[in-house]
């Protein structure tokens, strides 16, 4: 227990007001004041200094149920954070320790000690525990080598692969001996990135031609694996061209997200009986037993540069809501990230 320091008078915090129906708008959210919040006892006070804005959260925005819990209205808005602790009422952790937690879209957080998990800033960037080396980066490896169940000598094809969580799967599976990765981005500028700097084998830009046609001419040998951040057009896509006991893992599907009607689904799912192809979806929640391993082994990757990164990194709490819309339109290339 400490004395509490000099802390503004004032916390600001991101509320949601109302649910969107179809694509969010600014009248649905408010950036409300409100005292600074005291921690209980084995509760820490933290001063978040980077916020992680991520596509699954325009999901919980709705009231629909589904695997995590709504928002609540006119309450704060969750999400990943890393901060310094200020103020700790909790034993084993200290003032000046970093934490990494859930309680984000804030500037100040009161989180209990049991829910916050130290990091080191000597040992890596802050907002690489957002990214590349946290839940981020889990989501990669868990989806490619657990769900998908990914070998050497696999052709792979990653869709939304300049985003956070696809470049690292397409990178990953390359340094693990796949025989090809290919990947789909927006722009002519990410399907650059993806094969200058990320080393994928082929890329393409969704946007200049049907998904499927590019897709066969990127890997006209099929696909053994499918890492779907997508829906729609290339899970379609991706079935077509699916191998002999192909594999899908379904990570998101960005594409519907803010459809206000159902989405048709791929058409040719008949031809999973012929492949005997697989499709499953997960949860990084579910995979955090590999956690340690993940770290042990893509850490000195993140380390060594053979596994690069890229963060699109907005300044201000009062811009996180501009990055989180930036997220759905497909603006960030990598990690979108606040600093505060």
């Amino acid at each position: 227990m400490t004395d509490t320091p000099a802390l503004p008078a004032v916390n600001r915090a991101w509320h949601l007001l109302s649910r969107p129906v179809g694509w969010p708008e600014p009248e649905d959210f408010a950036l409300v004041e409100s005292p600074m919040p005291e921690p209980r006892e084995g509760q820490v006070l933290v001063r978040n200094e980077y916020l992680s804005v991520d596509p699954y959260m325009r999901g919980r925005m709705s009231a629909a149920k589904s695997y995590v819990a709504p928002y609540e209205l006119d309450k704060p808005l969750q999400g990943g954070a890393v901060g310094e602790v200020v103020v700790s009422r909790a034993e084993g952790i200290s003032p000046g320790d970093h934490v990494l937690h859930f309680a984000g879209w804030r500037e100040y957080a009161a989180v209990d000690a049991v829910q916050a998990v130290r990091v080191d800033p000597q040992a890596a960037p802050l907002s690489t525990y957002l990214g590349v080396l946290g839940m981020t980066g889990l989501t990669a490896y868990a989806g490619l080598l657990r769900t998908a169940s990914f070998k050497e000598g696999d052709i792979v094809f990653v869709s939304g692969a300049a985003g956070a969580v696809g470049s690292q799967v397409g990178q990953i599976a390359r340094l693990k001996g796949a025989a090809r990765v290919i990947g789909s981005a927006g722009s002519d500028e990410k399907v650059a990135l993806l094969v200058d700097e990320y080393g994928f084998d082929a890329a393409f830009n969704y946007k200049n031609g049907p998904v499927a046609e590019q897709l066969r001419a990127a890997a006209p040998d099929g696909i053994d694996v499918y890492f779907d951040n997508v829906g729609g057009d290339h899970l379609e896509a991706a079935i077509g061209s699916l191998n002999r006991d192909g594999r899908i893992a379904v990570c998101g599907a960005i594409s519907v997200y803010n459809n206000t009607e159902p989405a048709p689904g791929p058409r040719n799912m008949a031809r999973l009986i012929q492949t005997r192809g697989r499709i499953e979806g997960f949860l990084v929640g579910d995979h955090y037993d590999l956690q340690p391993r993940f770290v042990e082994e893509v850490g000195p990757w993140v380390r060594s540069g053979e596994l690069k990164y890229r963060e699109t990194v907005v300044e201000g709490v009062e811009n996180t809501l501009e990055a989180f819309l930036g997220v759905l339109r497909g603006d960030n290339t990598g990690k979108m990230i606040v600093k505060l």
